[in-house]
This record gives structure tokens, sequence and C-alpha cells, in this order.
């Protein structure tokens, strides 16, 4: 009974639920974009994707979780609230099967609802279905590898698999609205994730990892940060200047003070490791309040 407990407990760690709710806004988004094309939401269709979304996120972590423990990367990180995996595993060892079978009832769970709106939608769910599935089972073992592919799955992911997926689920059309929202929530989540790489570089390196941190160094990716951060600032400000985007999406750049503290810090940070863990801190607030304004203006508009 002890042990059961030890390992449910170690299976929910292993989900990382502090960092769930991205997948919330990310298919909140593609609801409200549904909304905004006049469509009647069907309750059971939001609840399906919103559970579609948290079972994707929670099984790429499950199976990040175990692979890293697998590998040995666990042990060799330092972590941190933001990087170097939730340390389940470490504690827990006895816990690995019982958290790759939950990454595998999780992504078959993805597949069931995914087929479900499949039968009811056609082939567009097809190609977001198969994309998503690709990234849940590829990132930690093969994306990871590849520099600008690592860079662009986890934006992929939130963006226009989880967004526009959400409103093709729903019966909704890809416009060009839908486009800026979807890719300035690429270019965030892409940009967490990419400023989280930071503290791991080094374990990642000795575990044959190669993602951009390793391959360019800090100090040059760093402005990719920045210029991800504030790229999508612009975008959304594009978009309404555009047309394509209500007024009341500028709610969405409240938090640029924030994020500009984040640029301004960011370089000077990159070898203290407590300043460094401070910007990280900031910019997740601003990634999460980001996200959350920009639906905020999408349905006040």
């Amino acid at each position: 009974m002890v042990q059961r407990r030890l390992s449910i407990g170690a299976v929910l760690r292993a989900t990382r639920p502090s960092f769930l709710v991205l997948a919330p806004l990310s298919v909140l988004l593609g609801v409200l974009l549904a909304a905004r094309q006049m469509i009647e939401l069907d309750r059971l269709e939001i609840a399906l994707a919103l559970a579609g979304g948290v079972l994707a996120h929670a099984a790429v972590n499950l199976f990040n979780e175990h692979d890293d423990f697998c590998s040995g990367l666990d042990h060799l990180t330092r972590r941190t609230p933001f990087s170097g995996g939730s340390g389940a595993l470490p504690e827990s060892p006895d816990a690995a099967p019982a958290v790759l079978v939950s990454g595998i009832l999780s992504l078959a769970g993805v597949v069931a609802i995914g087929g479900y709106f499949l039968w009811l939608r056609g082939w567009p769910m097809l190609v977001v279905g198969l994309l998503g599935v690709y990234l849940v089972v590829a990132y930690t073992r093969w994306i990871t590898r590849r520099p600008w592919y690592c860079l662009l799955a986890p934006g992929l992911g939130f963006g226009p698999v989880m967004v526009l997926g959400t409103l093709v689920a729903l019966g909704g059309r890809v416009d060009a609205a839908a486009l800026v929202v979807a890719t300035a929530s690429l270019l965030l989540v892409s940009e967490l994730l990419l400023l989280n790489q930071f503290p791991d570089l080094e374990a990642d390196r000795r575990n044959g990892r190669r993602h951009l941190p390793i391959v360019l160094g800090l100090r040059r990716v760093s402005w990719l940060v920045i210029a991800l951060l504030l790229g999508a600032y612009m975008l959304i400000a594009l978009g309404q200047l555009g047309g394509l985007l209500p007024a009341s999406v500028w709610l969405a750049w409240l938090p640029l003070p924030a994020a500009l503290w984040v640029a301004w810090k960011l370089p000077g940070a990159l070898e203290e490791h407590q300043a460094l863990l401070g910007v990280m801190g900031v910019n997740v607030v601003v990634l999460l309040s980001s996200l959350a304004l920009l639906a905020a203006g999408l349905w006040l508009g």
C-alpha cells in the first residue's frame, strides 16, 4: 500500500502539475477563436478538447521524466523550479514503470479524443493530430538532438497544434487571425522552453543532447530569447493594427514592462545562477499573463 502511494505520488509529480496550466490557456485561445467565428459551441466538445490538451501535455512530461531518469540525465542536472525535471524518479526509482505506463495511457487518451474529432470534422484533424502525437513521442529522444527543431517543437505543440487544433475540432476554420494568435503563442512558448534549457546546458551536453544553448552558447542564444519574446508582442500589435484582431487584444501588452525587464536583465544574468533563476521566474509570469490577457482580449472583442 505504501509503495502504491509512493508510485501515485511520483506519477503526479512527474506530470509537473504546476506547468500544466499552459495547456488550458492554449485550448482557451482556440475556443475563443472559434467563438469569434460565430460557431455554435458544444460544451462536451470543449471539455474533450481541454482534456486532450492537458493529457497531451502530461504525456510529454511523463515520457520526458522517464527517459531522463533511464538515461541518467536526472543524476547530472542541478534541479531548479523551472528546469532539471521534477526529481520524482530519482527519489522513487521503483515508480519508473508506473510513470511510463501513465504516459502511454495519457497518450492513448489523446488519440481516443483525437479519433472522435477526426470522425466529427474529417481529415484536417488528422494533420494536426499526427503532428501532435509525433511531438509528444519524439521530443525527448530525438527532437532534443536537433537544435532548431528543438527550438520550434514546444511552440508548435502549444501554438499551431493546440490552438489551431482546438479551433478545427470545434468546427472552426484556420484564418489569418487564428494564425496570428497561434504564432504569437508559438514564439512565447518556444522562448520559455529555450530559456529553461540554460541551467541544464552542461548536463544536457554530457547526455548527448544538442540544443541551441549547446551549439551557439548562452550569450548568443540570450539574444534569440529576447527576439522571440518581444517578437510575440510585435506580432499581436501587427495583428490588431492590420484589423485581424480586436482592439481589446492590447491587453496582452500589459506585461510588456516585465518582458522588457527580462530582456534587460538576461544578458547580465548568464554567469550568476540566482540572478538567472530570478529572470526565469519573471519570464514564466510574463508568458502566462500574456496568454491569459490575450484570451481576455479575444473574449472582450
